[in-house]
């Protein structure tokens, strides 16, 4: 079998074994640590980490409102599956759902005060887990540097 040239302007060069590290760690960091959080959060608050989430970008947004799109967006889930969790939220009292003043045909998420406060009692349990299974093994990584990489790579 004949490889196929390198793209124009890229040079195919074999990784190094940290190169290959890096690039094998990845798929099971993506895998493993929102299950784990998750977890955490299940078990600890009864709440998903998905719920834990919505409520927090709400409650970052102004007038604690969003679309229904950017919240779907801020949370990176489809518009139905955040439709399924603002539903479950709303059932809580956590969240309501209200008509755009603008158009008046779509809606936007508005979190409740009953909504922010459980945000506040969740959060030990959220931000434990963090620590736990993600930051307190990056110790004497420089995260300033960390989260730039990761910036550009996702963007």
């Amino acid at each position: 079998m004949t490889p196929k040239p390198a793209p124009a302007g890229y040079a195919v060069q074999p990784l190094t074994v940290d190169e290959e590290a890096v690039v094998r760690s990845l798929p099971l960091l993506i895998y493993a640590l929102p299950r784990a959080i998750d977890a955490v959060m299940t078990q600890e608050q009864q709440m998903s980490a998905t719920e834990y989430l919505t409520l927090m970008h709400l409650s970052e947004a102004p007038d604690r409102r969003l679309r229904m799109g950017d919240l779907s967006s801020a949370c990176e889930m489809s518009l139905s599956g955040t439709t399924r969790v603002v539903h479950r939220l709303e059932k809580e009292g956590y969240i309501e759902r209200v008509r755009c003043d603008r158009d008046g045909r779509s809606y936007r998420a508005a979190l409740t005060d009953s909504g922010f406060a459980r945000l506040e009692e969740a959060w030990p349990s959220n931000l434990t887990a963090l620590r736990r299974h993600f930051l307190d093994h990056l110790t004497g990584i420089d995260l300033k540097t960390l989260a730039a990489a990761l910036e550009r790579v996702a963007t």
